[in-house]
């Protein structure tokens, strides 16, 4: 057999405006302009020590923002004001507003400094969103 290895592909690049529901497979990278922690519940001694923690994070680039839902460690590398590259995100529903989220498959990392300035004024998550069933 040959050692040869399938060459890895480029990432694709999304910007924010082209985001839409029901999608994932996202590679964005996004300046985070504001967080919020919004759920921080669970133990913290005894044998399952487990401690959940969920955060909305306000992020953006040159084309709009998003809100992205931060979890558990996530919250961590979330920070007001720096760039992170987001890998893998997907766009979940949540009471008909978008929200970008990175599960388990996906991959967050902190990157340098962007050199965009965030367009605040067009908000995706602010879209309501109706599911509609068609019959035909």
């Amino acid at each position: 057999m040959a050692d040869t290895k399938p060459g890895l592909r480029k990432p694709a690049f999304t910007k924010v405006d082209q985001l839409r529901p029901g999608t994932s497979g996202h590679n964005v990278t996004v300046k985070i302009v504001s967080t919020k922690m919004v759920l921080q519940k669970g133990r913290s001694e005894g044998p399952q020590a487990r401690q959940m923690r969920i955060s909305e994070c306000v992020v953006g680039d040159e084309t709009g923002v998003v809100v992205f839902t931060a979890r558990n460690d996530q919250v961590d590398l979330m920070k007001e004001g720096i760039t992170v590259t987001l890998r893998n995100a997907k766009i979940d529903i949540y009471k008909g507003s978008m929200r970008l989220a990175v599960d388990k498959w996906g991959r967050i990392e902190a990157t340098e400094p962007a050199s965009f300035k965030v367009k605040e004024d067009t908000n995706m998550s602010l879209v309501e969103y109706e599911l509609v069933n068609v019959v035909e």
